[in-house]
């Protein structure tokens, strides 16, 4: 979609807005071109000793009356004319976060934090201000020349009017050479400001990792050389644009002068007044606008364009998880991978392979292997954020892609080795999925997931801030506050992608018979438990092994023992382990 169209189908949507602004910039006009012709009428009229004091007076309030109507109709232009265009800016956010909501993590591992924040800031700026200081600009300017030009011609005099306006054509070629340059350059700054922004949003967000590696000065080099690349990029565009004002400037004073040469022939041989001359002068002063107007919509037409280019590519960007179901609810039944191939981009050899697994409502299955075996990418399938390209995943016997996402999500619990908590309160992050929860069904989830002791701990307690990312809480405590929001939310499917890492043995013992009360009095939530320390899926209804995308071994934690392959030495190893560091 072309910056055109994008405005066009915006002005007809909101076209109340937009005419209002254009009757209130059409008297500004009108008033505005009254004025050089009154000021004319009041000279030849004191020249000709026409003018008594009264009839001075009365053109004098009225010069003043034009005055303050084209000040009150200008207050009111902008104000109709900037609550539209602001309008846009937020529908284009509110499509973008849309877009960027609806899309999976492949999405996110092709995009830049600090660029998509450019695009929702800059780019979207760019825009709005295409869509109202552009249209106004080119409303008002293009209206006052009109009217000037034709009473410059009709009212005035011809001849001046042509003779000043030989030099516009070179005006408008020096205009469309310049607005070829900014169209660059403003893509160029805006390419330059995403860099910045990114490093700046990465910085931030890994300051603790700079300080421990010592790399502080390395990185504010790096923001050093983005900064000055980015003020480089805005400085070429701003030159560009200043371009504009000399052109304008060069244009007018060639039309003075010439205007001047020949009004003042024309008055010295008695063809012309000076009031005439002198009207005719403040319309040549009324063109600067116009000029200016014209450059400064170009400009912003072109930034506009810049962003819209940018911009564009994300809001039709197609979704990496399609959302095409019908079913707005997963009924009861079993969990069925079959035969499940899948495959990373630019990797040739499958991180899943002909993977196959049945899990019925109430049991626990456990997930372990090496690092690189395929767990995380296996919870991935079953929540929809990756699409296999062989076999089928069902649900309560339908497929996956039969239900809508928000179903799929609903159902879902999920938690994730790095957990993520929102710069809000404890009691706010556990509550997260059911915000209308009570302060008991909160305390009671965070007791289930060990961490209401240390909850009470804090000189807060449940309403303790927890910083962005809960930068205030360990590793530890933010994986229990991640988990005890998973069984607030009480979905039939409990996914834990090594979701008890960054706990002690003691504490996960007591998370996992917190879990096993729950399934009693819960028998129809499914568990899946993917975890390295195999402790924690000791007491699975069924423990599969995962090494390069297939299965392995599987079955309970004792035929695995048995079987004396990988999990048994695993097992062997961990618990020698841990008696070490118990003794």
């Amino acid at each position: 979609m072309s910056l055109a169209r994008l405005i066009g189908g915006f002005v007809r949507r909101h076209w109340q807005s937009y005419a209002s602004s254009a009757v209130m910039l059409v008297g500004v006009a009108i008033c505005t071109v009254l004025i050089p012709r009154k000021v004319g009428a009041l000279i030849d009229g004191l020249a000709a000793h026409r003018l008594g004091e009264h009839e001075l007076l009365i053109g004098l309030f009225q010069l003043l009356g034009l005055g303050l109507a084209i000040y009150a109709l200008r207050v009111g232009w902008r104000i109709r004319l900037y609550t539209a265009a602001y309008k846009l800016g937020v529908e284009l956010r509110t499509r973008l976060y849309a877009r960027l909501a609806a899309q999976g993590p492949a999405f996110y591992q092709r995009q830049r934090t600090g660029d998509l924040m450019a695009l929702a800031t800059n780019d979207v700026d760019a825009i709005e201000m295409a869509a109202g200081e552009a249209m106004l600009a080119g409303f008002d300017g293009t209206l006052t020349l009109v009217m000037v030009l034709g009473i410059m011609t009709l009212g005035v005099d011809w001849r001046l009017a042509t003779i000043a306006l030989l030099p516009f054509p070179l005006m408008a070629l020096a205009f469309w050479r310049i607005s070829s340059h900014i169209h660059t350059a403003e893509g160029d700054a805006l390419k330059r400001f995403s860099a910045l922004n990114d490093h700046v949003q990465e910085s931030l967000s890994g300051v603790r990792t700079l300080r421990a590696l010592g790399l502080e000065r390395r990185s504010a080099q790096q923001f050093g050389e983005l900064a000055g690349h980015a003020a480089a990029a805005s400085l070429s565009a701003q030159k560009w644009e200043a371009a504009y004002e000399p052109a304008v400037g060069l244009t007018l004073t060639a039309a003075t002068g010439l205007t001047l040469g020949l009004g003042g022939y024309l008055v010295w041989h008695g063809e012309l007044t000076v009031g005439a001359l002198t009207s005719f002068s403040m319309y040549l002063g009324q063109l600067i606008w116009p000029m200016f107007a014209a450059g400064w919509v170009l400009s912003l037409i072109e930034r506009g364009r810049a962003g819209l280019a940018r911009l564009q590519p994300l809001l039709e960007a197609p979704l990496s998880v399609e959302d095409k179901g019908a079913l707005e609810q997963v009924g009861k039944g079993p969990l069925v991978v079959d035969g499940v191939t899948f495959s990373y981009q630019q990797q040739e050899k499958p991180a899943l392979d002909r993977v196959s697994l049945t899990l019925e409502p109430g049991q626990t299955l456990g997930l372990v292997g090496p690092t690189g075996s395929g767990k995380s990418t296996l919870l991935r399938v079953l929540m929809r954020q990756a699409t296999p390209q062989q076999g089928r995943v069902g649900w309560a016997g339908h497929p996956l892609d039969a239900y809508r996402l928000a179903a799929l999500r609903a159902a879902t619990s999920w938690v994730p080795q790095e957990s993520f908590l929102f710069s809000a309160t404890i009691a706010e992050n556990i509550a997260l999925a059911r915000p209308g929860a009570s302060r008991a069904e909160i305390e009671q989830a965070a007791n289930m997931a060990a961490i209401h002791d240390d909850i009470l701990r804090f000189p807060h307690g449940y309403d303790t801030p927890v910083g962005e990312k809960g930068i205030t809480l360990s590793g530890g405590q933010r994986q229990r506050v991640a988990i005890a929001r998973s069984l607030l939310a009480d979905s039939p499917l409990l996914l834990l992608d090594d979701a008890l890492s960054a706990v002690d043995t003691g504490t996960e013992t007591r998370i996992l018979e917190h879990l096993e009360e729950l399934r009693r009095e819960r028998p129809e939530r499914a568990a899946i438990i993917a975890s390295h320390r195999l402790s924690a899926v000791a007491g699975a209804d069924r423990i599969i092994v995962l090494r390069d995308g297939h299965i392995a071994e599987s079955g309970t934690h004792d035929e695995l023992l048995l079987l004396d392959g990988w999990y048994a030495s695993q097992w062997r190893y961990q618990q020698l382990e841990a008696s070490l560091e118990a003794s």
